[in-house]
C-alpha cells in the first residue's frame, strides 16, 4: 500500500479506497487499474462492475486476488422458483410483478447506495473474518432452524473453493438474507429436510453465509448474485471452479432435491474427466520421478565409478612415484657406498710381503662361497680389516667377522691389532650377512 500511494494523487487514492469499499475487491493495485481502464471515473468503474453477470476474469486481476468463480452460460442451469403466494397472490402475474419489482428494487437500491457512498460517505476499510462470518450463521442457523440440516463447511468460502477443487467434489453455496420470509422459509422447510441433508452430504461441499456480513457481501458479489435465497452449485469444468447451476427462491425438498441431481448429472463428466486427467497426471509425475530417480541413481553410478577410477590412477601414481623414489634413494645409497669402498680402499695399508715375519695370512670365507686371500702386518688394526672386506665388490653391506673354532665375533670399528686379538699366522675368518 505505501509503494503503491507514493505514485498516486490524494484524489486518486481517495478513488481507490472507495471504490474497494464499494465492489468488496481487496487487491489495491486490482482496484487501480480498473480505474485507470475508466480514466478514474469512480461511478462509471463501479457502474461497470455491478453490471458484470457473466463471471469473466477481470485483465488486471493478480495472483493475491481472490478467486474468480466463472459462469458457464451455456451449460449452466438456472432455475428460479414463483414468489411465494402470501406475498403476491400466487399464479403467472404474481411471479412477474415479483420480478419486475425485484429488478426495479435492487437496481434503485444500488444506485442510492453508490451516491450516498460517493457524496456523503468517506469509506473505510474494514477488519473482515471470513470465518467468523460463516461460524456465526452456522451457529444462528442450529439455533434457530435445529441442527437437522446438510453438514455446513466450517471455513472461509475460498477455503472450500479450494478443497472442492482439490477434491474434485461439487460445492453447493447458499446465500442468506436476514429477515428475509422466504429465506426463512427455505431454511426451516427446505435446508432442514432429511432428504436434502442426506442428498447433500452424500454429494457433495456445502458452504453456507449470510449476506448481511463482509464474507456473505463478496461471495455474492463474486458470483454476480442479488437475489435470495440464493443456491449455487460450483465445480472444476475445463480446469476452472465453475458456476453450473443456480437456483434461486424456495423449493419444496423433493424438488430441491431433483434439480440438484439433474445438475450434478450434467456435469459429472466433467469431474470424472478431471479425475482421470489427475490420475493421470500423477501417474505421469510419478513415472518421470521415478525416471528422475533412476537417471539420479545411474549418474551417481557414474560418477562413482569415475571416482573410483580416479582414486585408483591417483593410488597407482603415487605408488610409481613412491617405488621410483625409493629406486632413486637405492641409486644413491649404492653410489654412496661405491664412493666411500674406492676412498677407503685408497687408504688400505700395503698388503706385506709373506717373507716378513710379522704378517699374518688371512683367507675370508663370504655368504656366497667365494674365497679371499689377504696377507696383514700384526699390527694392522680390525678396522683396516673389516674396510678390506668392505670394499670387495661381493661382500654384503652389513655383516660381522668371526673365527670358526672356538667362535669369536670379532669387534667391529675397532682400533685393536690383529695381534692383540689373537691371530698370528694363518688365520680363515667367516664373513657373515646381517640383512640375509
Amino acid at each position: 500500500m505505501d509503494n503503491l500511494a507514493m505514485s498516486l494523487t490524494s484524489e486518486q487514492t481517495d478513488k481507490i479506497l472507495q471504490f474497494q469499499d464499494l465492489t468488496g475487491i481487496e487487491n489495491m493495485t486490482v482496484c487501480r487499474d480498473v480505474l485507470q481502464r475508466h480514466s478514474w471515473d469512480l461511478e462509471v468503474a463501479v457502474q461497470d462492475q455491478l453490471n458484470i453477470r457473466e463471471g469473466r476474469p477481470t485483465v488486471f486481476a493478480t495472483e493475491s486476488s481472490p478467486p474468480t468463480v466463472f459462469t458457464d452460460t451455456l451449460a449452466q442451469h438456472v432455475f428460479i422458483s414463483p414468489p411465494s403466494a402470501y406475498r403476491w397472490g400466487g399464479g403467472t402475474f404474481g411471479y412477474v410483478v415479483s420480478l419486475v419489482f425485484r429488478l426495479c428494487f435492487d437496481t434503485i437500491s444500488s444506485l442510492l447506495r453508490l451516491t450516498y457512498s460517493i457524496f456523503w460517505k468517506r469509506p473505510q476499510r474494514q477488519v473482515t473474518d471470513p470465518v467468523g462470518d460463516v461460524m456465526r450463521f452456522i451457529k444462528f442457523f442450529d439455533e434457530t432452524y435445529g441442527r437437522d440440516h446438510p453438514t455446513f463447511y466450517q471455513g472461509s468460502y475460498n477455503q472450500a473453493l479450494s478443497d472442492a477443487k482439490q477434491e474434485l467434489r461439487f460445492l453447493l453455496v447458499y446465500l442468506h438474507k436476514d429477515n428475509d420470509e422466504e429465506c426463512n422459509a427455505f431454511c426451516r422447510n427446505t435446508l432442514s429436510s432429511p432428504a436434502v441433508a442426506e442428498f447433500v452430504n452424500a454429494s457433495m461441499l456445502f458452504w453456507a453465509c449470510s449476506v448481511s456480513t463482509g464474507e456473505g457481501r463478496r461471495v455474492a458479489n463474486n458470483v454476480q448474485e442479488n437475489t435470495f435465497p440464493f443456491l449455487g452449485v460450483i465445480c472444476l469444468r475445463e480446469n476452472r471452479m465453475t458456476i453450473v447451476g443456480r437456483i434461486l427462491g424456495s423449493l419444496e425438498p423433493v424438488v430441491l432435491v431433483h434439480k440438484l441431481q439433474t445438475i450434478c448429472a450434467a456435469n459429472e463428466a466433467s469431474l470424472v474427466a478431471a479425475r482421470a486427467d489427475r490420475v493421470e497426471r500423477n501417474f505421469n509425475q510419478t513415472l518421470r520421478r521415478q525416471q528422475d530417480e533412476a537417471y539420479e541413481a545411474s549418474l551417481r553410478a557414474d560418477q562413482q565409478k569415475e571416482q573410483q577410477r580416479r582414486d585408483a590412477k591417483a593410488q597407482l601414481e603415487a605408488e610409481l612415484s613412491r617405488q621410483a623414489q625409493m629406486e632413486a634413494e637405492e641409486r644413491r645409497r649404492k653410489q654412496e657406498l661405491q664412493e666411500r669402498k674406492v676412498d677407503l680402499l685408497s687408504r688400505m695399508p700395503a698388503e706385506p710381503p709373506a717373507s716378513d715375519a710379522d704378517t699374518v695370512c688371512v683367507v675370508f670365507k663370504l655368504p656366497n662361497g667365494q674365497r679371499l686371500e689377504r696377507r696383514f702386518n700384526s699390527t694392522t688394526t680390525l678396522q683396516d680389516v673389516f674396510n678390506f672386506v668392505f670394499c670387495q665388490p661381493s661382500s654384503p653391506d652389513v655383516f660381522e667377522i668371526a673365527t670358526n673354532f672356538p667362535k669369536r665375533v670379532l669387534p667391529a670399528d675397532s682400533l685393536q691389532t690383529l695381534a692383540d686379538a689373537g691371530l698370528q699366522k694363518n688365520q680363515v675368518l667367516f664373513v657373515y650377512d646381517l640383512e640375509a
